[in-house]
């Protein structure tokens, strides 16, 4: 079985390519959604995110304070450092665990927000970058979080820059009108299935 990676940066469609894949009956582990899991039921986490910014930072009803950490780490290099070294190690046991059930498949998928920035990249087969123009993944974010222009900027200038991400791609979809993404995809789960390297 082949562990394949995928990112992009924030609008560029890379739940949209995810979930072609799974149409064509490929497994996909979400690594940003199980994370947002764990902070909530990882005793681990809970009690590293209390130690790092206090008992507050969980709301009455046990839930995280999402916007509260945001706002802490969003700026905080150092901050957002430790958060993802407290949280990434125990989502990558995760996805050990969840990758041995479906060891018996051709290949499955590892989605994540940042997979080049934690290195995690090299413990795949291949890895795909989803890029998009700037602008078009702005619009996208507006439109999908409800939120502004400014706002998306500075998310943006937050994440590595698309052209640090390409060198360690191994392929790349580009996700925009310009570009038709099942035809890529569809040659992809062929090599994939067929361990060429192809494009």
């Amino acid at each position: 079985m082949k562990k394949i990676g995928i990112t992009g940066g924030i609008g560029s469609g890379k739940t949209t390519v995810c979930n072609i894949f799974k149409v064509l009956g490929v497994s996909v582990f979400h690594a940003d959604e199980v994370a947002r899991n764990l902070q909530e039921t990882n005793n681990y986490i809970r009690s590293g995110l209390k130690e790092l910014f206090g008992e507050t930072i969980y709301l009455t009803d046990g839930k995280l304070d999402r916007k509260k950490l945001a706002a802490l780490i969003f700026n905080d290099v150092a901050s957002r450092n430790k958060v993802n070294k407290l949280v990434h190690p125990v989502v990558k046991e995760n996805f050990l665990d969840w990758a041995d059930k479906h060891k018996t498949e051709d290949y499955i998928i590892y989605e994540a927000a940042i997979l080049f920035e934690t290195g995690y990249y090299k413990d795949f087969d291949y890895n795909i970058l989803v890029t998009a123009e700037e602008d078009i993944r702005i619009q996208r974010v507006i439109k999908r979080d409800q939120t502004n222009r400014e706002a998306v900027i500075e998310r943006i200038k937050n994440q590595m820059p698309d052209h640090d991400k390409i060198s360690l791609a191994d392929f790349i979809i580009h996700n925009d009108e310009k570009h038709l993404i099942i035809p890529k995809i569809l040659k992809l789960d062929k090599i994939f299935r067929n361990n060429g390297k192809t494009w």
